[in-house]
């Protein structure tokens, strides 16, 4: 099976994130996008903005993030879609590409896109005294990762 990258609305990718990711549907934040077919239907998304963190906000100009990374379990699709990120995000003039995985996600697919990964996340509520959320995101440990031009 060959797989083909193609462009990809916002639309079309919060649909295919809504429908098929295991933990976070919903996706805030859009730079662009990437899907992925193979030949017939598609198979993968994903989605690159500017980094959660304010912190790496402030600090680093040039430095994107992976929000999102869904497929439908088809081999190879995930460091594929990885891969066309950063060489978009390169192709733009980005020089830092970072994502997160949970804890108990192996990174496999990161790990064959070149990706090294940096340290650990300690999962936390966004609730607090002063603004009261309701969380509806995984609270779980997470991992920093990152490819470096």
């Amino acid at each position: 099976m060959t797989l083909h990258l193609q462009p990809i609305t916002l639309e079309e990718a919060k649909t295919f994130i809504a429908a098929l990711h295991r933990h976070n549907p919903k996706v805030v934040g859009w730079k662009f996008g990437i899907g992925l077919n193979d030949g017939e239907k598609v198979v993968g998304v994903a989605v690159v903005g500017r980094p959660v963190s304010r912190v790496i906000q402030a600090r680093e100009a040039y430095t994107a993030e992976v929000l999102r990374n869904c497929t439908d379990g088809t081999p190879h699709a995930a460091s594929k879609l990885y891969a066309a990120c950063w060489r978009a995000c390169r192709a733009m003039g980005y020089r830092r590409l970072i994502t997160t995985t949970l804890r108990s996600e192996p990174g496999t697919s990161l790990v064959a896109a070149g990706f090294t990964e940096l340290y650990a996340i300690k999962g936390r509520s966004w609730d607090c005294p002063s603004r009261p959320r309701v969380d509806s995101h995984t609270i779980e440990d997470r991992v920093l990762w990152e490819l470096v031009a």
